[in-house]
């Protein structure tokens, strides 16, 4: 469905009961606010919602939840709008349910290292209020500034510390959701271990908002490490750089964080921030940023030490430590500000790809190759560390039918090698409405069947969420 495609209108009866069981200030339908919630961080695409509703508790959102369900209207969980699939946009209009006021933490749970929060709390307030008590949340999106608890279970998210502490599902015990029909339910339990019935809590992350709303979530937490080194390694070969990633997991290293930039997102990076590095230089191919924490600096020194044997066997340059935590900061500065450099940079696509951490070098010479025959550049960087490879398709000068015809073609390529490598599609940032075409390379019909058949349990109306995921 097109964004200028005319929706269905709203039937007349459900504004006026939507606006009864809610406060009078969580529903609207003000152009200004149904623009607000009309887009996200993915490209160019714009799906305004027909009205947005702003709840504050569980018991609004089952409200709203059953008055769509009695209706027929479509709704969608709306988090952050950082996302860059499109999995929150309103691709079939209806409710926007945006989960902005569900912002706090319930409970900090020192004892057991849990805590339980509503989806709207901010990622970063989430690792702030965490900090404070000695503890640690990991999982740290590039947007954890932006980006919300419940946008991040939603779309499974990563960051670079994904490496060692995992994506969001590894920090999910248990959920509360509010299914199609209005009816609450949790998912699992409090405990770290569960073998009790079928993984209900596995299943809502990353179903993306098509299987219910998120409205409580139990996260585990773990002890702050005490001490982190990181150091910033330049190759003169981009897949030299790849090959290095792997080696550095059979020296026997885990890293926080093995972070990849290519030489242009260096080059752009700096162009378009301030603070960063006097020394760097923009000349080698490309740039691994290692980060190892703990809690005793003579065994982190040591990895360090491992860790610049391995770049120097695969040909790593001089490498730039970040010795103060100044240091440190303008580094991490540098690889969170890609993404909006090479988005200021020009028009583009990313895809976000991820294969097994041996086969980065192969993806990415595949990738280049087939920018060579189709015509288009590309500019490369993610997490090495646990293969995640986001590829930005430059748009430059390329014809708008170029790349509204051709370019899908190309996109269609990188996955099918990306899969024929021992990948899959994405790694964080979920399938949504941009990801959405490809799903039949990465699954077969048994398997999509299996899961249109999921979603029919859950939402036999098709309400939640709809056009999203599955093809």
């Amino acid at each position: 469905m097109s964004p200028d495609q005319v929706r269905p209108s709203l039937p007349p009866a459900f504004l006026p009961a939507l606006r009864a069981a809610l406060p009078l200030d969580s529903v609207s339908v003000i152009p200004e606010d149904l623009e607000r919630y009309a887009h996200d961080e993915t490209e160019d695409l714009r799906f305004p919602p027909q009205v947005v509703v702003r709840p504050r508790t569980t018991q609004e959102v089952v409200a709203v939840v059953k008055l769509c369900a009695e209706h027929q209207v479509p709704i969608t969980p709306i988090g952050g709008r950082t996302g860059l699939s499109g999995g929150a946009l309103c691709a079939h209009g209806g409710v926007g349910l945006a989960l902005d006021r569900m912002n706090r933490i319930l409970h900090l749970d020192e004892r057991n290292l849990q805590v339980t929060v509503e989806p709207g709390v901010i990622t970063q307030a989430l690792m702030d209020a965490a900090a404070e008590k000695g503890l640690y949340y990991p999982c740290d999106p590039s947007s954890k500034g932006s980006c919300t608890i419940g946008g991040n279970i939603a779309e499974n998210a990563g960051g670079p510390r994904a490496v060692k502490y995992g994506v969001t599902s590894g920090s999910v015990l248990n959920l509360e959701v509010v299914l199609p029909d209005g009816s609450v339910i949790m998912t699992g339990a409090n405990t770290l271990k569960n073998s009790t019935g079928y993984d209900l809590t596995r299943l809502m992350v990353g179903s993306e908002g098509t299987l219910g709303v998120i409205t409580k979530a139990v996260l585990k937490l773990v002890p702050m490490p005490k001490e982190t080194r990181l150091m910033l390694v330049p190759f003169a070969d981009a897949e030299k750089a790849c090959e290095a990633v792997s080696a550095v997991f059979r020296a026997g290293i885990t890293p926080s964080a093995l972070e990849f930039m290519e030489r242009d997102a260096i080059a752009w990076t700096m162009r378009f921030t301030d603070g960063l590095p006097a020394q760097l230089s923009t000349g080698p191919g490309a740039y691994l940023l290692i980060e190892v924490d703990g809690d005793h600096g003579d065994v982190l020194m040591r990895d360090c030490e491992t860790i610049l044997g391995v770049m120097e066997e695969h040909g790593g340059g001089e490498t730039l430590f970040g010795e103060t935590t100044a240091e440190k900061e303008a580094l991490w500065r540098l690889r969170r500000s890609v993404p909006v450099s090479v988005k200021a940079h020009s028009v583009y696509k990313e895809e976000d790809t991820v294969v097994p951490r041996y086969a980065l070098s192969r993806l990415i010479a595949g990738v280049k190759a087939i920018g060579a025959r189709y015509g288009f550049s590309s500019v490369c960087y993610g997490h090495a560390g646990d293969g995640n490879l986001h590829v930005n398709i430059i748009k430059g000068d390329l014809s708008d039918a170029f790349w509204n015809e051709e370019l899908p073609k190309a996109i269609r390529e990188i996955f099918e090698l990306t899969v024929s490598l021992g990948g899959t599609l994405s790694g964080e940032h979920g399938i949504g409405l941009v990801q959405r075409p490809y799903m039949d390379i990465a699954f077969d019909p048994v398997q999509l069947g299996l899961m249109r058949a999921i979603k029919g349990v859950f939402d036999p109306q098709g309400i939640m969420n709809p056009g999203k995921v599955l093809p």
